[in-house]
């Protein structure tokens, strides 16, 4: 059994990372490992309370437990803290603090384990693109609006989605009409079962999607219909993001918080797990298999390709998806100069919308740049997805492939997604087990007011652009000839 270490840190959890905590800390390393939450936005979060959470990162050889003073997962407002977290770790687990009344499997007969595996989803045919669109952009942390403009929510979800969907369906229909990713991640789920078994461990295992079917909503449901005694949430995000796992998270707490079976339900949730030595070694398997593939490995850039978040997420909402996606790169590297490889490397961020600043430097315009200087043989490694779907069948494969070679670059790669991958199934399963045993009750008691934002001069400034914003969106004669087009 791993070694444990407990800090203690003042404030409530899940969604006030202050942005100013990664800058303490030397880039060179490692880089502090904040764990990943969010949706509609983590409310009440600054309230005080005596409940706890718990937050624990462990990897093969070391554990860290976090106790945070502060409400659950409840949403809250934004705010900057200054969480000096531990970083020599790879899973993060957060367990919900136990509930003192009655189990209602204290005198079960035998436990029931189950796993929840967490995806974005993605639609599974042309039609369905429209309305994953709009779930997509219905959602409070895609689209984040100040309060006074939540009304708006849905109706600019419905006007981005029908003006995004004809774009959108040429690109599912270049990959053949829609989505892989529900079959993937079916795929993988029954690997982890079987890889579950293999380890002496019966898992029911379930798959959860935010944004299209089986949504989180139905997984939850065949979740207390079969009676689960223990869970593990496992969301197929490597690294933390208020977008990504946050999002989802917050599903579930809404879903817990109003059932009474379910905020008895022990459960633990896998918050990140990019530092894993399981993860880290598959993802150097495969780009020390592709580098093979090229006439000089050793002249090959490995390009990192890395799904984008906005700037705003990581500097004002305390997002540590940016830092864990360096240090992620960062032991990646590490491994493969173990191995003997010492190839360059370089990581930019894909798949921008709309007109606010994200992470930058931006993949079209790196691979524009590294063209112009010379470099003849790049390899592209899609970081952030452990699954084929449209970002790297039709982004990378299709869009950015030409970009590069229309830039210079003469010889290209890239490595796949993991998959079904047996080193990172078994992780995976490795990763479930050492989860489980921190599995505790959620809280029925949770804080349910709404998201404030206590800064009053940005407040305004978010008002007044927030105005312009929808006034621009539901005037500009585009938008409303594609809106009347759509209704007739």
């Amino acid at each position: 059994m791993e070694a444990a270490s407990y800090t203690k840190l003042s404030g409530p959890c899940l969604r006030n990372y202050d942005s100013r905590f990664s800058r303490s800390i030397p880039r060179g390393r490692y880089i502090a490992s904040a764990s990943r939450y969010s949706s509609e936005g983590f409310n009440d979060a600054d309230k005080p309370s005596s409940k706890s959470l718990i937050i624990s990162n462990s990897d093969s050889n070391t554990q860290n437990h976090s106790v945070l003073k502060g409400p659950n997962l409840s949403g809250g407002p934004i705010q900057k803290r200054n969480l000096n977290l531990q970083a020599n770790s790879a899973v993060g687990v957060c367990t919900f603090p136990e509930n003192v009344v009655e189990s209602h499997y204290a005198h079960a007969a035998e436990e029931k384990l189950g796993v929840l595996l967490l995806n974005l989803g993605g639609p599974e045919t042309l039609d369905d693109v429209q309305p994953f669109l709009f779930n997509l952009f219905a959602d409070p942390d895609i689209i984040r609006l100040p309060m006074l403009f939540k009304f708006l929510q849905r109706p600019l979800a419905k006007l981005i989605s029908v003006l995004r969907a004809p774009k959108s369906k040429e690109g599912y229909a270049a990959i053949g009409g829609g989505s892989p990713l529900r079959k993937i991640t079916d795929e993988q789920a029954d690997a982890l079962r079987m890889a579950l078994e293999a380890k002496n461990v019966r898992a029911n295992v379930y798959v959860g999607m935010r944004y299209w079917y089986p949504f989180t909503e139905e997984a939850i449901e065949q979740i207390k219909r079969d009676r689960i005694t223990k869970l593990v949430v496992l969301p197929l995000y490597p690294q933390f993001s208020i977008s990504t796992t946050g999002s989802s998270i917050r599903v579930i707490q809404r879903i817990f918080r109003e059932d009474a079976y379910l905020s008895r339900l022990p459960v633990s949730v896998i918050l990140s797990w990019y530092q894993r030595q399981g993860y880290i070694r598959s993802m150097a398997d495969l780009i020390e298999k592709e580098l093979g593939g090229f006439a000089k490995p050793e002249e090959v850039m490995i390009f990192f390709s890395a799904h984008g978040v906005p700037v705003s997420y990581v500097e004002d909402a305390g997002d540590p998806y940016k830092d864990q996606m360096e240090e992620c790169i960062y032991l990646i590297m590490q491994e493969l100069k173990s191995r003997g490889i010492g190839n360059d490397h370089t990581l930019a961020y894909q798949s921008r919308v709309g007109p606010v600043q994200w992470l930058k430097p931006y993949t079209d315009e790196v691979l524009a740049e590294i063209g112009q200087k010379g470099v003849k043989s790049l390899l592209a490694v899609p970081i952030s997805f452990v699954s084929e779907h449209i970002e790297t069948l039709e982004e990378i494969d299709m869009e950015y492939k030409h970009l590069a070679l229309e830039s210079g670059i003469e010889n290209w790669g890239r490595v796949p997604a993991l998959g079904c991958t047996t080193s990172f199934i078994t992780d995976l399963a490795d990763a479930v087990v050492e989860a489980l045993p921190s599995a505790k009750a959620l809280s029925t008691s949770m804080d349910t007011a709404e998201e404030a934002d206590y800064e009053p001069l940005r407040y305004v400034v978010k008002m007044f652009f927030g105005s312009i914003l929808a006034f621009v969106l539901l005037l500009t004669p585009k938008v409303v000839l594609a809106f009347r087009n759509y209704l007739f």
